[in-house]
């Protein structure tokens, strides 16, 4: 039988519980495509089911791993020629079954995006869940237009650089928070015209520059600043809470008349296959490849090194999105 290297979990805990180890080839079925995963982005679900968040939903042992990059190995359908080129994300990978943390991988055919135009592993594999979660939150969502207004609430996170990247190319004007001073120059790389040192309350700074509010608040922090983030917000502007950086699950005594302004909309995103289908990876690797829309990659691993990976994830160290390798 013919094996693979994966990280495969078999239990909640830190990130020594991703145990290296060979595996069997997945075989594809009808309406599946087996991929050899080239690269795969890190992302904070991950280390929430590692830490055992998802009980109930993603069941141990499991190779995670929400999305991936590679080349088509075999696809049964005929959907895909062996050597596309290809991204999937979302559906189920890395939960319902085996994803992205292993040499192959085998996800239903449509959620899988052919990539023509060509750039290297390490800035593909950062892209399909980052840049579908950017793009959907800010069109689906927040329903950006150009001259609006954009604040990102966790503006470090590789979420919010990527979407401070795209909204800035859509002629948005865009600020953005952080929590560390030192973390500025690294932000306006991105695309954002002005910083806000996040000190867990930024309305009273944002209001003596801009009295009237922003017309669309991206928070990407979580519960622990949306009451903030929603004072933010100009009347008829909207507030998408997309990230959960913060630890935070729920809002304690969640009283809208007093938490959500007059005319402020609130809203979420949590794209699924559809969303990551609608998304325009292709143009948006053309215009990286043109250097056009700027990805902060912050650290690269290979497979082998999954640990320390996850590590670093932990520590919110990497200043950038964690690629890894296989």
């Amino acid at each position: 039988m013919a094996t693979m290297k994966a990280a495969v979990i078999y239990e909640a805990g830190g990130p020594e519980v991703l145990k290296v180890e060979q595996r069997p080839i997945p075989k594809p079925g009808k309406g599946r495509v087996l991929i050899r995963v080239k690269a795969f982005g890190l992302n904070r679900s991950e280390m929430f089911t590692r830490q055992g968040h998802s009980a109930g939903v993603v069941e141990f042992p499991r190779i995670l791993g929400i999305e991936a990059v590679g080349v088509v190995e075999e696809a049964p359908g005929n959907e895909f020629q062996k050597g596309d080129i290809v991204a999937t994300a979302m559906g189920g990978i890395g939960r319902t079954f085996d994803g992205g943390y292993a040499e192959y991988t085998c996800p239903p055919v449509g959620q899988v995006q052919v990539i023509k135009t060509q750039i290297g592993w390490e800035k593909l594999g950062a892209i399909p869940e980052m840049m579908q979660t950017a793009w959907g939150s800010l069109f689906k969502a927040l329903k950006l237009q150009k001259g609006d207004h954009l604040l990102i609430r966790g503006g470090t996170t590789s979420v919010g650089m990527a979407a401070a990247a795209i909204a800035k190319n859509h002629g948005a004007h865009v600020s953005a928070t952080t929590r560390r001073a030192n973390r500025t120059e690294l932000l306006k790389s991105t695309g954002v015209d002005e910083v806000f040192i996040d000190t867990g309350s930024i309305e009273e700074d944002f209001r003596k520059k801009y009295p009237k509010g922003a017309e669309k608040v991206l928070e990407l922090v979580g519960v622990s600043s949306l009451r903030d983030s929603l004072r933010c917000a100009k009347e008829g502007g909207i507030v998408c809470m997309t990230g959960m950086v913060g630890g935070r699950w729920s809002v304690d005594n969640f009283s809208p008349m007093d938490v959500i302004p007059t005319a402020v909309g609130l809203t979420v995103y949590a794209g699924g296959p559809e969303e990551f289908m609608e998304t325009p990876l292709e143009e948006m690797v053309q215009q990286i490849k043109a250097g056009t829309l700027h990805v902060q990659i912050g650290k690269v691993f290979h497979l082998d090194d999954i640990v320390e990976a996850h590590k670093t994830m932990d520590a919110n160290s990497a200043g950038g999105k964690i690629v890894v390798l296989t």
